[in-house]
């Protein structure tokens, strides 16, 4: 960037079939006051919905970076990450839309706590209602409750409830260990220190596994409610085939991480407990056999997936 001005923020978009959504994305950022601040990077992860047209027809001041297929959300982010130039960089979703000054407040607040490794943005519903997205960092009390028979009676509730930050309203600005990874705004410093995203984490768990790295390295991390994104959730993951596999394969390789090979084998068999949970409440509910056929082989084939995956990208079990 020689000659050039570098950058205060980098905002990074990734999109994967949003046309739509990223269109008003982007119309978003384009109304922003303080736009020349920024550069916009959007990485496109393979899309068939003319994505990438769009970008380059209504938005050629945008550096459009093409995937040729879906590299997931932590290595698609990951490409935008290394053609950052910023002084911090942005994870943005597809599916969100900036107030006007929103990506400032988060920078501000970099500029001013250099203690800080992260910020992460207040997300709203379409309704104006905030969406509680915080999280704390998940614990094998988690791992045993999340969305389980077990995680609905005490102590197993108490320690849900924790790790959804249930305390919390979301209308105030605080630190937290996991602010919403669809507005996550860090410091490009640390990226070159601490690593990139894991792209063993496909497409979960990758901003939890950052911003415990984060943590891990004693920086602070913070919710910054007055920085306020519009967030739709879901766009692309939802279209995501393999979208409860992937959650399942994805989480027991974040309990690799940080818990070692018991968490890695407690999250497996938390997996399986799960689906066999699932599908003995679909079981009971349907008569026609095809159906209890089609709901006993996606059983099959979750604990095949979490059971056969060994904790590595390079042995990927799709």
């Amino acid at each position: 960037m020689t000659g050039q001005r570098t950058p205060r923020v980098s905002v990074v978009v990734l999109s994967w079939n949003t046309r739509d959504l990223l269109r008003s994305c982007l119309l978003s950022l384009q109304a922003d006051p303080r736009r020349s601040e920024h550069e916009l990077i959007v990485v496109d992860n393979g899309s068939e919905d003319g994505s990438p047209a769009l970008v380059e027809r209504e938005f050629p001041d945008a550096l459009l970076i093409r995937n040729g297929r879906n590299l997931g959300y932590a290595e698609g982010n990951n490409v935008g990450i290394r053609a950052a130039g910023g002084r911090h960089v942005l994870l943005l979703n597809s599916d969100t839309e900036v107030e006007p000054g929103a990506i400032s407040l988060l920078a501000d607040f970099l500029d001013r706590h250099p203690e800080a490794g992260a910020v992460g943005a207040r997300l709203l519903e379409p309704d104006g209602s905030v969406q509680r997205a915080c999280m704390r960092f998940p614990t094998l009390a988690v791992v045993i409750g999340f969305d389980t028979w077990f995680g609905r009676r005490f102590p197993l509730k108490r320690a849900i409830d924790r790790y959804f930050y249930r305390e919390f309203d979301h209308l105030s600005s605080r630190d937290v260990d996991q602010p919403p990874g669809a507005a996550l705004m860090v410091p490009r410093r640390l990226y070159e220190t601490l690593g990139l995203l894991d792209p063993d984490l496909f497409l979960f768990f990758n901003d939890v596994d950052l911003c415990r790295r984060i943590r891990a390295a004693g920086y602070r991390i913070h919710y910054l409610a007055e920085s306020r994104i519009l967030h739709h959730g879901g766009a692309s993951t939802s279209r995501y085939g393999d979208f409860a596999q992937e959650w399942h394969l994805n989480r027991a390789r974040y309990y690799l991480r940080s818990h070692g090979r018991a968490g890695f084998w407690l999250a497996k068999l938390m997996s399986a407990w799960r689906a066999l949970e699932e599908w003995w409440r679909q079981i009971r509910r349907i008569d026609d056999a095809e159906a209890r056929r089609f709901a006993t082989e996606r059983l099959r084939r979750i604990v095949r997936l979490v059971f056969l995956d060994p904790g590595r990208g390079d042995a990927r079990v799709r």
